[in-house]
């Protein structure tokens, strides 16, 4: 029952992931129009650096791939890890109105990690 309730939280991760890191070059998702200040500065500033965007983005959609296939699903981790780090650190420090969602996605990331820790194990050897 646990490994079907983890496949289930892993597939959709992964699509929410592969979907965000598609919209970054195809932009068929609307940005919302009302944005706290803080937010969109910070967006500005990111979009000033050309690469980065499509950087994270095929961060995203590699690693929301990798995650949905169990077998490679350490590795998709192991790539969205430092992408989950930004989404949590937006979420508290910028704009507090999804940390909702970027703790659940925390936790999600944290079980899958946590599931696959023994492929991790000869990293930190």
């Amino acid at each position: 029952m646990k490994n079907k309730i983890l496949f289930v939280l892993a597939l959709l991760f992964g699509l929410m992931f592969a979907n965000a890191g598609l919209n970054k070059f195809l932009n068929y998702m609307p940005m919302p129009e009302e944005m706290p200040e803080a937010l969109l500065k910070d967006f500005q500033a990111l979009m000033e650096i050309s690469w980065l965007m499509p950087l994270v983005g095929l961060a995203e959609l590699i690693g929301g791939i990798l995650i949905i296939i169990p077998r490679t699903r350490a590795l998709g981790a192991l790539i969205l890890f430092p992408v989950m780090v930004g989404i949590l650190l937006v979420n508290t420090v910028v704009d507090t109105s999804g940390l909702v969602i970027a703790l659940v996605l925390a936790v999600i990331m944290g079980w899958i990690m946590y599931e696959n820790r023994h492929k991790y194990r000869p990293i930190f050897q």
